[in-house]
């Protein structure tokens, strides 16, 4: 008869897995963005750019909110799926929430190359700043939702500094 063990259960690993699995993992870490070893959410914010250009190109800013929106609600899923997973609340290399927030901040910007800049950089220091409610959302939201909630804040906050740098460009062209 072996004696009940007193050792604590493993830790799970803290860094991104060396392999991903399914469908739901390709999209959480968006097709591979969210495994960069430098700064994942701005590799993930990065790799959004392309496809947001494409959706504001076909369906204006219309489609790409609509696009935002979609992912937003296959991010719920993905996230949650990953987190799950990997056995870890707010796994860094998932990025599809960074995905939808850039997305959502690019919105007002149209196909112009100088507000997509803006939106991006504006995305990006509202994602890592987390005003309220970005880090209250960050914090307090459980699971997938909460993962997704504090980019598409962010998201919000970043589409609002677009508008403004939009309209400050129409009064002084």
């Amino acid at each position: 008869m072996t004696p009940p063990s007193s050792a604590p259960a493993p830790e799970p690993p803290s860094g991104p897995p060396r392999r991903v699995e399914g469908m739901a993992g390709w999209l959480a870490v968006w097709f591979g963005s969210g495994l960069s070893p430098w700064a994942p959410g701005t590799a993930g914010s990065l790799a959004a750019l392309p496809f947001a250009w494409g959706f504001a190109w076909a369906g204006g800013p219309w489609g790409l909110l609509a696009a935002a929106l979609v992912v937003f609600a296959v991010g719920l899923w993905a996230s949650t799926v990953y987190a799950r997973s990997v056995g870890r609340d707010d796994p860094g290399e998932v990025v599809i929430d960074e995905v939808a927030g850039q997305w959502l901040a690019l919105v007002p910007a149209g196909l112009d190359p100088v507000l997509f800049g803006v939106g991006f950089v504006a995305f990006r220091v509202f994602d890592i700043a987390k005003p309220w409610p970005v880090g209250w959302l960050d914090r307090m939201v459980p699971g997938g939702l909460g993962i997704m909630a504090d980019d598409m804040a962010a998201g919000v906050y970043a589409a609002v500094v677009v508008l403004a740098a939009s309209t400050i460009r129409s009064l002084i062209a």
